[in-house]
């Protein structure tokens, strides 16, 4: 509900230690469930440490990524004696493999992402469309990397790239991460393939991407864009999110469907006609996703907004890291 308010007295403020907004992303319940889980790389990635993830390097990176204060246990032969002479306090100098794994979430924020079917899970009572639904798993997938001590970054898009933001572990990540999902709404049309060949091109490590959509794009040319990401040596990951009446088309009386990409683009259908037709595309789409994925050893998890978000990540992580530790 939009309102103008006139200006208060320092009393009718919010306190300095409000909780923000971005923070109802993070619901208790769902973390409970999936904070304990890891989400571990299936392929090799830049930016090994601690043995959680492998590396295809061998030894130390000479590229300098940021301090941090020395803490006992520290080798003396990474403190930073500039930063010493300048500060008086003693600095370990950090590097990229220190970061651990490097993680990109590719969000969809196309104007097909904001369907809301009246058989989605609901949260505060309501049910979620496709982009809520799919910024819960950003949310969450965000505090499980950046708790395991990855480096994280997110990718918001639509036609283009809206919002790159690079990885990074640093304390106040997460805040900046999850007020940028918070206040971002689903826009324009979608144009999957030529903005992830674009990101192939700029995230400059291989590492893990994390793609969430719905995939409404011509399936050659989708295939063809995550192989490019797999061409970079990336390890990818697509969360594949559909509402419910995507995926079983339950509609039996006439109805208005409605372009949620074209403003004003609507038809007037009968569902019982189109019924038959239209699932069968839907397998074959589907079909053809799941099978290209397979070949390229991108991970595939279809989930559809019926399922509480929670529960399926939950249950997905749990059984790739049962792969992994294979």
């Amino acid at each position: 509900m939009n309102s103008i308010l006139n200006p208060g007295s320092q009393q009718d403020k919010a306190p300095p230690s409000a909780t923000p907004s971005y923070l109802k992303l993070l619901d208790p319940e769902a973390m409970a469930k999936i904070s304990r889980i890891e989400l571990l790389a299936r392929h090799p990635v830049a930016g090994f440490i601690s043995g959680r993830h492998r590396s295809p390097y061998h030894g130390f990176s000479v590229e300098f990524a940021e301090h941090r204060e020395y803490a006992p246990g520290d080798d003396p032969r990474d403190l930073d004696w500039r930063a010493y002479a300048k500060s008086d306090r003693y600095y370990i100098k950090q590097y990229i493999e220190e970061t651990n794994l490097r993680a990109t979430i590719l969000l969809d924020a196309s104007g097909s992402m904001a369907y809301r079917g009246e058989n989605a899970a609901r949260h505060a009572g309501q049910p979620l469309s496709k982009f809520e639904y799919a910024r819960f798993l950003a949310a969450s997938l965000v505090r499980v990397l950046l708790n395991q001590q990855d480096a994280v970054g997110l990718v918001t898009f639509d036609t283009s790239i809206r919002r790159y933001l690079p990885s990074r572990c640093r304390t106040n990540h997460m805040s900046v991460l999850l007020e940028e999902l918070f206040k971002t709404e689903p826009g324009e049309e979608t144009a999957l393939s030529t903005v992830f060949h674009d990101i192939a091109e700029r995230v400059p490590r291989r590492g893990l991407l994390i793609v969430i959509s719905d995939l409404f794009d011509r399936t050659e040319d989708l295939l063809k864009a995550l192989h490019h990401f797999r061409f970079r040596k990336h390890d990818v990951m697509v969360m594949h999110v559909m509402a419910d009446e995507e995926l079983t088309f339950p509609f039996k009386s006439w109805s208005q469907f409605k372009d949620l990409e074209q403003a004003g683009r609507q038809l007037d259908l009968d569902p019982e006609a189109l019924r038959s037709a239209y699932l069968a595309e839907v397998r074959t789409f589907l079909s053809a996703i799941e099978k290209g994925c397979g070949e390229m050893k991108v991970d595939y998890v279809p989930f559809s907004t019926r399922q509480p978000f929670d529960m399926a990540l939950a249950g997905y992580l749990a059984h790739r890291r049962s792969l992994v530790k294979r």
